[in-house]
């Protein structure tokens, strides 16, 4: 039976010689929850405290919280090859692999965007058996020279990070994005260099490093922000995609006023547009503003303003897995108000919408844990999300 997140934090604490108290200083959480959680009092804590707990104890998030591969048995080997080709030995000057030839960037481009359309569904298995070919082949097309080939490099690296956040290896992530903003530093394509620095920012911020992530994200918006009259859609969705990064990050960081001001900015820029748009693996538009208010209110413990400004979300402008995370913040105010059962249906609709990626949430197994502990009798859907958060 795999270690409880109580269990784990005794020993990645006691391995460090800190005592509770000293742990609680570090990650600026109470000790009373650090006293729950070794105890088995509580099964878990809010993201936001197990990211800082992680943090704190220099770890990743997945080694505290278990947020282990669940791709039908074959996630470690999967894993592993994403791990190779971001490390190959062929990225050495004379030592490049020769093993890829050179795609067509027309064909290049479509399997880009299929691979974009399994994340945004959250078809993750399909696609860690993928990523690996495509990462080497951007890599060949690239050394060829191929036109625009520097922006298709930058996007499968993209798209290996965001993969692997979610698969819990931000270490290889954060690898990912770097290689991403690189491939196109010397380019031209402005909109992918800052949409690239979106991917960094958001892997800092689940490393917990959330002022240097707002650092990221606050800069490369100043650097592109555009004329609000005259922008092209392209270049709001990306600038206004950086903004929402600063203000998650800020949102984490537990800086209300700052969140309200990234808020009040972004808003200004979705008036600009008649609908929401996904450029360059950035999502923004009044939905999106909408949707990441809703994380802001939930974060900042708001669970009133939280679900009012769910009410202004667009299920239909949202992909699966955007959808699948907004639903866990209209979970999370639910549980916040004791609307357990609200909560418990919310969940449960997120988890048919997108299982795979549900599995694979930190928060979720956090807010199941928190629903059970309440309730003397766990219903039958109770039960079915404990069994599909446990599915290997």
């Amino acid at each position: 039976m795999a270690a409880s997140i109580g269990e784990r934090l005794r020993q990645l604490r006691s391995e460090r010689g800190l005592t509770q108290q000293e742990l609680a200083r570090l990650a600026g959480v109470s000790v009373d929850l650090i006293k729950r959680l070794e105890q088995g009092r509580r099964e878990s804590a809010r993201l936001s405290s197990l990211a800082a707990l992680a943090d704190a104890l220099d770890v990743p998030l997945a080694e505290l919280t278990d947020k282990r591969p669940r791709l039908d048995g074959a996630g470690d080997r999967l894993v592993l090859s994403l791990r190779d080709v971001l490390l190959s030995p062929g990225l050495l000057p004379g030592l490049e692999d020769d093993e890829h030839e050179p795609a067509p960037t027309p064909q290049l481009q479509s399997l880009l965007r299929d691979g974009w359309r399994d994340y945004w569904s959250g078809r993750f298995g399909e696609l860690a058996r993928r990523v690996p070919g495509l990462v080497a082949e951007a890599r060949s097309t690239g050394r060829a020279g191929a036109d625009g080939s520097d922006v298709l490099l930058s996007q499968a690296y993209q798209l290996a990070a965001c993969l692997l956040v979610h698969l819990g290896r931000d270490d290889l992530a954060l690898i990912g994005a770097e290689r991403s903003v690189t491939a196109v530093e010397a380019g031209s394509d402005e909109l992918q260099w800052g949409a690239a620095h979106g991917t960094y920012a958001w892997v800092l911020m689940n490393r917990a490093r959330n002022d240097e992530a707002e650092r990221v994200a606050r800069r490369i918006a100043d650097r592109i922000e555009p004329r609000l009259s005259t922008a092209t859609p392209q270049h709001l969705t990306v600038w206004g995609g950086m903004v929402l990064w600063g203000m998650a990050a800020a949102c984490a960081a537990g800086r209300a006023d700052a969140t309200d001001d990234y808020l009040t900015l972004a808003r200004a820029g979705s008036a600009r547009m008649s609908s929401d748009r996904l450029d360059h693996a950035l999502n923004f538009g009044p939905t999106q503003v909408a949707m990441q208010d809703t994380f802001a209110q939930v974060s900042l413990d708001r669970p009133n303003r939280a679900l009012a400004a769910a009410q202004l979300v667009d299920p239909t402008r949202l992909r699966p897995i955007s959808y699948g995370r907004h639903l866990l913040d209209v979970a999370r105010a639910q549980a916040d108000l004791r609307r357990d059962a609200d909560a418990v249906d919310t969940l449960v609709q997120a988890e048919a919408m997108v299982p795979v990626w549900f599995r694979h949430q930190v928060q979720a197994r956090a807010l199941v844990a928190e629903v059970c502990e309440r309730r003397a009798r766990l219903t039958p859907s109770m039960r079915d999300l404990v069994r599909s958060l446990d599915a290997r």
